[in-house]
């Protein structure tokens, strides 16, 4: 693949603008432009940023263990700053409103949502109405602003050491699909494909069993093991497992923050440019028991939650 085709693809992906990219390469836009229309070709130096840009976002990067203990090393340090990040996002209005904002929008993009940022905004926070938008899109939104704070009301009122349960986990569901599906909160009575995926998903006859062995798997977490790695093992499981018709990733996601939250982390911000990434490594996880890749892009995903904490 030429640069030019990295560098169209970025474009296609990111949801970028030419300007928004050139400055993350830190380039000038008529340079960026000239690359794009092969009018003219990048230097060295400039093919290696636009490698290490595309690998980023489409999830074909090689991680090595040094790569991923580096990270890790950065979360320590927020971790010593920020030891209760529940807490402190319940504390401040503006830090929550932030949060629902940010995870509300990126996790409904993820899942084929047209809306701008300013658009959830407007719909969550101002109960507006976007012209041309569908009736399912402003519910989706508000819906999974409601899903939050369940969540969040569910942290506060159960003792960290109790565990999540099936009952709870289609409680998130009935919340996101509400008005949506008439089988919200129940899972799935037919087979389903995870669309652009070779992974196989478990047998509708048997999700029952499976999410009851799932469910023990939760109470196993322990800080005496790499919780990162728990979790992106966890994840890859439920998503697999794809217990409901529909909504699986953003329900799965509620529960990894869920997780996260009660294991002293923020809520990880996965971001919807990445979501070729995201679906990449989850794939890896899942079909080649290689979890380093989502464990690695986690990371990212928390780090970003730290930078939310640390920037308002």
């Amino acid at each position: 693949m030429t640069h030019q085709q990295k560098l169209q693809r970025l474009l296609k992906i990111t949801n970028k603008t030419q300007t928004e990219l050139a400055q993350m390469l830190q380039v000038s836009f008529v340079t960026l432009n000239s690359w794009v229309h092969a009018k003219s070709l990048p230097r060295k130096k400039a093919q290696e940023k636009i490698d290490l840009l595309y690998q980023e976002y489409t999830g074909v990067a090689e991680i090595t263990d040094s790569e991923l203990a580096v990270k890790k090393q950065q979360m320590a340090v927020y971790q010593k700053q920020f030891s209760n990040p529940l807490k402190y996002i319940l504390q401040r209005q503006d830090l929550y409103d932030t949060f629902v904002l940010e995870l509300t929008y990126h996790t409904n993009s993820i899942e084929g949502s047209t809306f701008t940022e300013p658009e959830v905004r407007a719909v969550i926070f101002d109960n507006v109405t976007i012209p041309n938008k569908t009736v399912v899109e402003h519910q989706e939104a508000k819906n999974h602003q409601a899903a939050l704070g369940n969540m969040f009301q569910w942290l506060i009122t159960h003792k960290k050491s109790q565990h999540i349960n099936e009952d709870w986990i289609k409680k998130l569901h009935s919340i996101l699909m509400n008005g949506i599906r008439t089988d919200a909160g129940f899972y799935r009575q037919h087979g389903v494909r995870i669309v652009g995926s070779f992974v196989p998903t478990t047998n509708y006859l048997k999700i029952d069993n499976e999410m009851y062995k799932f469910i023990k798997t939760l109470r196993n977490i322990s800080q005496k093991n790499n919780v990162i790695t728990q979790l992106a093992k966890i994840h890859a499981h439920f998503e697999q497992i794809h217990p409901f018709a529909d909504g699986n990733g953003r329900v799965g996601r509620l529960l990894l923050n869920a997780l996260a939250l009660q294991q002293g982390l923020p809520p990880m911000l996965i971001k919807q440019e990445k979501k070729q990434a995201y679906y990449n490594y989850l794939q890896k996880a899942q079909l080649e028991e290689k979890v380093m890749f989502l464990e690695s892009f986690f990371c990212d995903a928390f780090l970003e939650a730290y930078k939310l904490l640390t920037d308002n």
